[in-house]
């Protein structure tokens, strides 16, 4: 995991990252996060009010920050659990530092709010090329005209192509030596009003199971505005679902579902849940798109931690297979015990899988009873039933 921590004051290895999945081989913070936090030290601090963290998964970088002193930082992260994990770790380690850790933050969405005037922006790369370039035009646009920003991220996931990214929204991209398999970018003058409208959200029309979809999204959501072929494969297979008068779609990215099931049953209310900002901007924009937002509710919940036990009859999912840059099944089992949490007794999860994983034995230990709906070589789409 690395060396150790920049501050003397926070041990990163004390990190956690409950809420989200916890497991031997998943960690709270890796070398990238020393690496960025040094090269801003070294590139000299602003004022903690001037300073923005995007993308902190867990707190390395934001409580690491305040344990140097620094306040009034501006934080975003797409995802809930991060954000709540953030929230935790502060709270945690808060008072046995003796510092006010939880005080030294606030949490924002992406966009003006989140970058007006900062001077340095500190940003673990995402896994898309989209995400990231919505962030930099997003920083570029509102930040001070000196601002820098400053991205680490693994080799292994790097590649010129992000180099190009950045360059559309700063005039300066330098690329810093590897160090403990990890890089950090540095951008600079940023093109400010002098970049080119928004190109967010994404749009793109599609047609699965005989419907017209026109699907939305910004730059964290994943597969963009593209058909997952898992949904397309659920989509092809849900003539069968129970009369409800509410449906669930859970991991609703970019609403793919929710908008499918409520252009199929006029009589139908969605439950959007995703715990990516982003996908749930997306959800949103999908529904208005094909003339449905009235009855899809779109929210950001880490799972279905806002439903009360057996309060639904139907959910959806087509549960995601990795988590950030590794492949766990750990997220998966997390929604599929939820939704077997909140189903009432004879409701039903209608779920597509990658075939391989094998995840019938689960279901039935988690939800309930399930049976095989529909099958080919790469997906399965199964039905599990609350006894």
């Amino acid at each position: 995991m690395g060396g150790p921590a920049v501050s003397g004051a926070l041990d990163h290895a004390r990190l956690r990252r409950w809420p989200d999945v916890e497991a031997e081989n998943l960690f709270a913070y890796d070398a990238g996060d020393q690496y960025l936090l040094e090269s801003a030290a070294a590139a000299g601090l602003p004022p903690g009010r001037e300073i923005v963290v995007v993308n902190d998964h867990y707190g390395a970088l934001t409580l690491g920050l305040a344990a140097q002193g620094a306040t009034g930082l501006r934080v975003h992260q797409d995802a809930l659990s991060g954000e709540r994990a953030i929230d935790a770790n502060a709270a945690r380690l808060g008072p046995e530092l003796g510092l006010d850790l939880s005080g030294a933050y606030r949490h924002l969405p992406l966009g003006r709010e989140l970058f007006e005037g900062a001077t340095l922006v500190l940003l673990q790369l995402p896994r898309s090329l989209d995400a990231l370039d919505e962030i930099a035009w997003q920083a570029a646009r509102w930040a001070d005209p000196r601002a820098r920003l400053l991205a680490v991220g693994r080799v292994k996931h790097m590649g010129l192509a992000m180099n190009e990214v950045l360059g559309k929204s700063f005039a300066s991209v330098t690329a810093g030596l590897a160090r403990q398999k990890s890089r950090v970018l540095a951008a600079s003058l940023p093109r400010g009003a002098g970049l080119p409208p928004a190109r967010f959200p994404l749009r793109a029309r599609h047609r699965a199971a005989g419907t017209a979809l026109e699907l939305r999204a910004f730059g964290a959501t994943f597969g963009g505005a593209k058909l997952d072929p898992g949904t397309r494969f659920l989509l092809e297979h849900l003539d069968g679902l129970p009369a409800a008068g509410e449906a669930v779609d859970l991991g609703c990215g970019n609403g793919t579902i929710a908008a499918f099931v409520a252009l199929a049953r006029p009589g139908l209310r969605v439950l959007a849940c995703d715990q990516s900002a982003s996908a749930v901007a997306s959800t949103a924009a999908t529904a208005e798109a094909n003339g449905v937002g009235g009855r899809v509710v779109a929210v950001r919940d880490d799972a279905l931690s806002a439903l009360g036990d057996g309060s639904r009859d139907l959910v959806l999912l087509n549960p995601p297979f990795h988590m950030g840059n590794t492949v766990h099944a750990g997220i998966a089992l997390k929604l599929f015990a939820d939704a077997g949490r909140v189903l009432a007794p004879g409701g039903q999860l209608w779920c597509v899988w990658n075939s391989h994983l094998r995840y019938r034995p689960q279901l039935e230990r988690l939800v309930g009873p399930t049976r095989q709906v529909a099958r080919n070589a790469k997906f399965t789409v199964t039905v599990s039933a609350k006894p």
